[in-house]
């Protein structure tokens, strides 16, 4: 769907702009902006490397371990229906860590491999699982501490102050963070709520 969204925009400037008499800009804006794009692109590869070479030895030197120890016990909350040992709670945790680092690339796998073990719970294979809902949005909205790919970007596109966007950023996830995890305790009340009620004669 959203492929024809972009093809019916594409389409529709190309055509006002032959409309106007203006067909040769449309070309001209194309080479620019792919020009702009290479270009960013090029940019971003060296500080990409430094910020997640960083990552990469904060997680060696236990960061992400020390993180995981913090964040089980919200987890647990989280996910009352995976059993404490499971893989799948391993997963998550791991991924949540990578997430709260910036480590985008490294969340990914972990984010995988949670869902494919909260799958071998789940009763209902056809339908997603409360844990997997509550997984997804956590993952959606996870705090960030470190917003590599931000920082990078705007340093590339010549900010001035790249890195004020950090606290920012911290205080947006860590809202949408916790608004999440309360929305979801107590929808999960709720619906447990109205599963146990008794129904009218």
């Amino acid at each position: 769907m959203l492929n024809l969204v972009w093809l019916f925009l594409i389409l529709g400037g190309i055509a006002v702009a032959a409309c106007n008499g203006r067909i040769d800009l449309v070309t001209e804006t194309i080479f620019s902006a792919a020009n702009d794009g290479v270009r960013v692109c090029l940019e971003l590869i060296g500080l990409m490397t430094l910020w997640m070479g960083m990552l990469e030895v904060a997680r060696q030197a236990g960061l992400i371990r020390l993180l995981a120890r913090l964040v089980r016990p919200l987890t647990v909350l989280l996910f009352p229906d995976i059993p404490p040992q499971h893989p799948a709670m391993g997963s998550i945790i791991m991924n949540i860590c990578a997430n709260i680092l910036g480590l985008g690339n490294a969340a990914t796998p972990f984010g995988l491999k949670a869902m494919q073990e909260l799958q071998k719970l789940n009763l209902s294979p056809d339908t997603a699982s409360n844990a997997m809902c509550t997984f997804l949005a956590l993952n959606t909205s996870c705090i960030v501490l470190i917003p590599a790919t931000i920082i990078a970007v705007r340093v590339a596109t010549g900010s001035a102050n790249a890195t004020e966007v950090v606290a920012p950023t911290i205080f947006a996830t860590g809202f949408s963070m916790v608004f999440v995890m309360v929305a979801d305790i107590i929808w999960r009340t709720y619906l447990q709520g109205r599963r146990r009620k008794p129904p009218r004669c």
